[in-house]
């Protein structure tokens, strides 16, 4: 190998050959890269994997993290992802604790170290692909190919298909089953540097490394691949695995291959037998905790894999391998989501794209070749442990061997990317070594790596807001209908309904199934009181998929709005059916009630909502009035204590509760509970006028005064306050004119 990485001795300068500036420099590349992103927030899977999850809740047990997927959902639910990644989940737990909250920095902050560690091991991890295994007389392990391990750290560490992973903070998945993958390596190599004898190796380490690998599953699935990477280091590095002659043995029949001299020596066997085992073990494990079998994907997630036709499902997946080799040769174009029509299928081969899977497999086949047939032992080696790191950590994404969940992920090429680098920093060396050309060569290196890190900086930019990588997927996408709707949900979110209504129904365009397109434009055209499409749109969403609990509920209350109320009570019924801890739903179903004068059916309703859900303000709020209105002024006044106890600094609550104490002549309860209420909410009028009417009531005339004008300074067209403040002048003014 030394003749191979002399040749790029014109490419990486001598000053930056030793251990500790290699790294410096691989780690600090890796820096300005990503630190772009420092300041993001959540974004996409973020919300739903971190903000939305209970799990990183104090409250929540840490045994349950064992007991529930990557979402926070229970694994033996039908609706389970099935992602079990605990080890990352506590991480984030961990970040949560010690940041005091969700504060998206620190956890961006993370990532970003996470991503530089491995970009510096990956020098170590390099040295040793590249340069295999070789000792001094002490025992210290010999660096025979620094300008290669370099150059290849410095690709990967710029490499922008990475930028999902490290600047969206559910990437962390991916970069510690990276990190616990490439320890499993280093540790596996351990093995035979702790005896330092040539046939030997230490049990302790091998099993280390196993147990390496499980760690890296457990943060991602991915990660248990690490075995079989090492595996072939073994037989390749260690075992010294002659497979040109073993291929001259086969097409000869030679009688000598019945029993290799390898598996005698070395215990290569015995190693064998263990990283199998503890595999097998791992993933049977893994296989319990999954409790009710693999998750269930829909068609819009994985077209492909759903295709009644075999030729059909072949070729799409090598049309997907070929995109995925694509993003790694040229990263430009990338994108958060590729499902949804972006990538539609090839249904014949007449399709021109069917160019790609040939060139894929003329690479490939070409590549197999020169490892099954060359005559240069390293060169062998080389290629055959970059291919295995290449393709060895993709299989799980590879619909092989059980369906995937989505299309194209730039995420499952982090490793991945790994074995391009190595592969891509061995074809440059050749290059160099068989032209003059150096120069050129070195340029050419040169401009990747910037032109790299600039569009990893751009792409971290990109990252730091939904706004801008909504946007930005609509020119790589355009007929993803999950961009779109993603872009139509961002402009919503921001309270401009029109654009976003646009958006929507480019949505449903592109997927007359998509059915969350559907709720949201069916929930704008509500609050716009478009009342008939908005009926529409939920009816055919909940007609597409009957177990929708959303859209019944959303449909209950635009039928309610249409005073539909047979139809309204018995969509939140099908709603609650579908999901029966709905607190929003029991929540709408009592409003209902209210308005049916059914004031026992609605409380009851409320209760079960604030049971659910003890922070339901909405909810309490509406039982408060509810009874106050009644005349069940006791009632309200203990399930208003009752809720502030719950909720203790919800304005609202201090506000209903109140009302109803004023009522009850509870004067300085009541006036304290205003205070704090407009302490809260100075600029809220009713609060104001309401506190002016307890003191109009209790005799304190000048507050009630000063309040009542507050009241009307901050909503004028108030006529009830105005009809007070009126009647308040008057008595005034007759106290004024007796007292003359």
């Amino acid at each position: 190998m030394a003749e191979w990485d002399a040749s790029l001795d014109h490419i990486i300068p001598s000053s930056v050959l030793p251990p500790f500036w290699a790294k410096f420099l691989v780690g600090f590349a890796s820096l300005v890269c990503f630190a772009r992103s420092y300041d993001g927030d959540f974004v996409f899977d973020d919300s739903e994997a971190i903000v939305n999850n209970k799990d990183l809740r104090a409250e929540t047990p840490l045994g349950d993290l064992w007991h529930h997927d990557f979402w926070g959902s229970r694994l033996s639910s039908n609706t389970s992802h099935k992602s079990y990644r605990p080890l990352t989940v506590l991480t984030f737990r961990m970040n949560y604790y010690l940041s005091g909250g969700f504060h998206p920095m620190s956890f961006h902050v993370v990532n970003i170290a996470l991503h530089g560690g491995i970009c510096v091991l990956l020098v170590d991890v390099f040295s040793v692909l590249f340069g295999g295994l070789q000792y001094t007389s002490k025992g210290r392990r010999l660096n025979l190919a620094p300008r290669s391990s370099l150059l290849a750290a410095l690709l990967f560490a710029v490499h922008p298909v990475h930028t999902e992973c490290v600047a969206g903070v559910v990437g962390r998945a991916d970069l510690l089953g990276a990190l616990f993958f490439l320890l499993s390596f280093l540790g596996y190599c351990k093995a035979f540097r702790e005896t330092n004898k040539e046939g030997t190796h230490s049990t302790f380490w091998v099993l280390l490394s196993i147990l390496l690998g499980a760690v890296a599953m457990l943060c991602k699935e991915q990660g248990i691949t690490v075995l079989g990477l090492n595996a072939i280091f073994d037989i390749l590095v260690i075992g010294k695995l002659n497979v040109l002659e073993i291929v001259r043995k086969v097409l000869r029949k030679d009688r000598s291959l019945e029993s290799p001299g390898m598996l005698r020596t070395g215990g290569l066997l015995f190693r064998m037998t263990l990283l199998a085992l503890g595999g097998a073990g791992v993933l049977y494990v893994r296989w319990k905790i999954m409790g009710t079998g693999p998750p269930a994907f829909t068609e819009v997630d994985n077209p492909a894999s759903f295709a009644d036709s075999v030729l059909v499902r072949a070729i799409n997946y090598n049309y997907y391998y070929s995109l995925n080799a694509w993003l790694l040769l040229c990263p430009w174009w990338l994108c958060f989501d590729w499902s949804m029509g972006c990538i539609p299928l090839i249904k014949s081969v007449g399709d021109w794209r069917v160019i790609a899977l040939a060139a894929l497999w003329f690479c490939l086949i070409g590549l197999i070749r020169q490892v099954l047939c060359s005559e240069d032992s390293h060169k062998r080696r080389i290629l055959t442990l970059g291919l295995g790191l290449l393709i060895i950590p993709f299989l799980p994404a590879s619909n092989l061997f059980f369906r995937v969940g989505f299309v194209v992920a730039e995420r499952v090429l982090y490793l991945p990317s790994a074995g391009y680098c190595m592969l891509l920093t061995f074809g440059f060396a050749a290059l160099s070594k068989h032209t003059k050309k150096k120069k050129l060569i070195a340029a050419l290196i040169l401009g990747i790596l910037f032109l790299n890190t600039l569009r990893c900086v751009v792409r971290s930019g990109e990252w730091r807001s939904e706004d801008q990588l909504f946007r930005s997927a609509l020119s790589v996408c355009p007929l993803n209908a999950k961009v779109h709707y993603n872009v139509g949900k961002n402009l919503a979110d921001k309270g401009n309904q029109t654009a976003a209504i646009r958006y929507y129904r480019e949505a449903v365009r592109l997927n007359p199934k998509y059915v969350h397109a559907m709720n949201n434009l069916g929930n704008i055209l509500k609050e716009r009181n478009e009342l008939q499409e908005a009926e529409e749109l939920l009816s055919l969403a909940v007609q597409i998929q009957p177990d929708f609990a959303a859209a019944w509920m959303n449909l209950g209350i635009v039928q309610n709005s249409l005073k539909r109320f047979q139809a309204a009570e018995q969509s939140y019924r099908t709603a609650i059916k579908h999901r029966r801890k709905y607190p929003d739903c029991y929540y709408n179903l009592g409003r209902l009630y209210a308005d049916l004068n059914r004031h026992v059916d609605a409380l009851n309703a409320w209760r079960n909502a604030t049971v659910l859900k003890p922070e339901h303000s909405l909810a309490w709020n509406n039982m408060i009035i509810l009874l106050d209105n009644t005349g069940n002024l006791a009632q309200a006044e203990a399930v208003g204590r009752e809720a502030l106890e719950l909720i203790p600094n919800d304005h609202s609550l201090m506000f209903s509760l109140a009302n109803v104490l004023g009522k009850s002549q509870k004067y300085k309860e009541s006036e304290a509970l205003f205070l704090k209420a407009i302490k809260a909410h100075p600029n809220t009028a009713s609060y104001h006028g309401n506190l002016a009417v307890l003191y109009h009531r209790w005799g304190h005339l000048d507050l009630a005064k000063k309040h009542y004008e507050i009241s009307l300074r901050l909503d004028p067209t108030a006529s009830g306050t105005k009809e007070n403040y009126g009647l308040l002048r008057r008595k005034l003014e007759q106290m004024q004119k007796k007292n003359v």
